[in-house]
């Protein structure tokens, strides 16, 4: 095949697999427009896939644990929220497959062990959702999936030594941060997301508003250095990977935001939420108080799963 015609082939396939993952793009900017060509670090990491023939490997951190505050969530195991955002995103691999022979997997980067402490969740609570997260996989039989975790680079060390040793090697400083978000309104954004997240999710404090305030402030950037730190890690373990993300993206960005499943709050994650089902089929994450409000409790296997509307 004469070279110009090859490029025209890779170029065409690098498009159409980008179109099925913008297709659920996760944007901090919906009303921006987002064309392909709006997105050229994905489609040069495409472009070392196909042109080379191989399947696509895309990793998503996420899947870290569920919420510690029981008004969001059913328990501390995956459930219906996990189920079916694996599906989802084993079928979207699926979807890659049918335009690009070789298919694609993905790899879910379970980051549940590097902030831990700074969430409220306990080791033994994140460990039995890792792991449950990996039998869901395998049970579901999604084989497109895999989940990788601080295990896999670290063994079985203790979790704080692990946690230790990702934050001294890769986090960038908190001086490093504050700057940051002076220039950039996406960090920004990112930050006060996160610092919502640590206050509705922080369960028996004992102080006032404010110092609440002040706490959850001071640990979200904590969160971000160990965020940043553990994209440095995947970085390194899987260099040519294509870098989604489940928080928003601007146009343009290093990570694609993806849409796991339909929720009012773009920030909202299956591990901050249950899922509602409607009589119609259609799905919604939202908090548990709310979802307890609008249906009635389903179990599957004997535990909670979601809730279906009544």
């Amino acid at each position: 095949m004469p070279l110009a015609t090859c490029t025209e082939t890779v170029d065409r396939t690098c498009a159409a697999v980008l179109d099925l993952l913008l297709a659920h793009r996760r944007a901090t900017d919906p009303q921006a427009p987002a064309p392909a060509c709006a997105f050229p670090v994905q489609l040069t990491r495409l472009a070392g896939f196909v042109a080379a023939g191989e399947p696509i490997t895309f990793t998503l951190p996420g899947f870290p644990c569920k919420s510690p505050s029981p008004a969001k969530v059913l328990g501390h195991l995956p459930d219906e929220g996990e189920r079916r955002s694996l599906a989802f995103l084993d079928r979207l691999c699926a979807a890659v497959g049918e335009v690009h022979q070789p298919g694609a997997r993905m790899v879910i980067c379970s980051d549940g062990h590097v902030f831990g402490d700074l969430i409220g969740v306990p080791d033994h609570h994140i460990d039995a959702y890792a792991d449950e997260l990996a039998a869901l996989i395998r049970r579901e039989r999604l084989r497109h999936l895999s989940v990788f975790d601080l295990r896999a680079v670290l063994g079985e060390l203790p979790h704080e030594e692990k946690r230790a040793h990702v934050h001294a090697r890769y986090a960038p400083t908190v001086e490093a941060l504050r700057a940051e978000l002076r220039a950039d309104p996406a960090t920004l954004a990112l930050y006060r997301g996160i610092t919502r997240f640590l206050a509705e999710d922080s369960t028996g404090f004992e102080g006032t508003r404010s110092a609440l305030q002040r706490d959850c402030r001071q640990r979200a950037y904590g969160v971000i250095q160990r965020s940043r730190a553990w994209g440095a890690l995947i970085a390194e373990q899987y260099p040519r990977a294509v870098r989604l993300s489940i928080h928003p993206q601007p146009v343009g960005a290093g990570k694609l935001g993806i849409r796991l499943l339909d929720a009012d709050d773009a920030w909202i994650t299956p591990w901050h939420s249950t899922v509602l089902r409607h009589p119609d089929g259609r799905t919604e994450l939202m908090h548990r108080q709310q979802a307890e409000r609008l249906g009635r409790l389903v179990l599957r296997d004997g535990r909670p799963s979601h809730y279906e509307a009544r």
